[in-house]
């Protein structure tokens, strides 16, 4: 019980940070120490699955799917945005530098563990850390494009989202502020859904979902052949991403936005992001910034204090 708790948790984190332009979930499942547990369920959605579901193999599906795991990790993701889609709307518009800092210090501070996992740093290892790296930072500078509710646009920006949600460092949400469908599909549609409007959020929803189901089993599968063929050079790629993303993710910038028409309300949206600066300490919410920051990288680390104890006891009771 206490296990799929922890995974439920660990998917409620994941879930929170897919709302947030620049946080990939994908990084919180590496440094929670799921990641290639969930690389590992979700490849095994192939043929041999269909045929166990055929031919009503319950429990064996179940077992070779991992279903209990997926089970906890998804109803933590669910959960998360359900219910932080509207508080982390209203913190975007109210504090947007405080919820960029509390992200930044969560993931700037898992940095030094996700590189651990590396076992050799040979120069090739290096060259494609820094290639990940710069991939990052370059989205960092891209041009949004339009809102776009075509059904084929909405499954190519659920194939995008789901193949950056999976791969660490860079944002699914991020991908679609790209698209230009973020506020569409992680906002204002997740938010009808939650109002009980099925019937308005399923245009969106059904292409963007099928999208994703399909970028995820085909993603899951090549990232588990790389893990099991070519660990550092993939966690290399990975650990740039990471690092990268912080240059998406620095609080202290200025947003670009554009003015939109939508239902007759005019509304605003954020296409983009200029001048990257330092803390401005002349502004009294200057320290509620660095305290969000500071909270982030105190969660991180009592993250890596619990699992370092509980790999310490399992080494002692074996």
């Amino acid at each position: 019980m206490k296990e799929h708790l922890a995974t439920f948790l660990k998917g409620f984190a994941m879930g929170a940070a897919n709302v947030v332009p620049g946080v990939s979930g994908g990084t919180i499942a590496l440094i929670t120490g799921i990641y290639e547990r969930l690389i590992g369920a979700l490849k095994s959605f192939d043929l041999e699955a269909v045929k166990m579901g055929l031919g009503f193999r319950m429990s064996e599906l179940w077992r070779k799917i991992d279903g209990r795991f997926l089970t906890a990790l998804g109803l933590g993701v669910a959960a998360s945005i359900l219910t932080l889609a509207k508080v982390l709307k209203w913190g975007f518009e109210s504090h947007p530098t405080v919820v960029w800092s509390l992200f930044f210090g969560l993931i700037a501070a898992s940095i030094p563990s996700v590189g651990r996992v590396i076992r050799n740093w040979t120069p090739g290892v290096i060259g494609l850390f820094v290639a990940g790296m710069l991939v990052a930072v370059s989205m960092a500078f891209l041009s949004p494009a339009s809102e776009n509710t075509g059904t084929v646009y909405l499954g190519l920006c659920g194939i995008a989202a789901m193949c950056s949600m999976i791969i660490p460092g860079l944002s699914g949400s991020f991908v679609l502020l790209l698209m230009g469908n973020y506020e569409l599909v992680a906002l204002d549609t997740i938010n009808t859904l939650r109002e009980g409007n099925l019937g308005d959020a399923l245009p969106v929803l059904m292409p963007v979902g099928i999208g994703a189901v399909l970028g995820l089993l085909v993603l899951a599968r090549v990232l588990g052949w790389l893990f099991e063929n070519h660990h550092d050079k993939a966690m290399a790629v990975i650990t740039g991403f990471v690092a990268g993303s912080l240059a998406i993710i620095w609080p202290w910038k200025d947003s670009i936005t554009e003015n939109f028409e939508k239902g007759g309300e005019v509304k605003e949206k954020i296409v983009g992001y200029e001048n990257w600066r330092f803390p401005d300490f002349s502004t009294g919410e200057v320290w509620l910034q660095l305290g969000a920051l500071g909270l982030g990288v105190l969660l991180i680390v009592g993250v890596e204090g619990v699992a370092r104890k509980r790999g310490i006891d399992a080494g002692a009771e074996s």
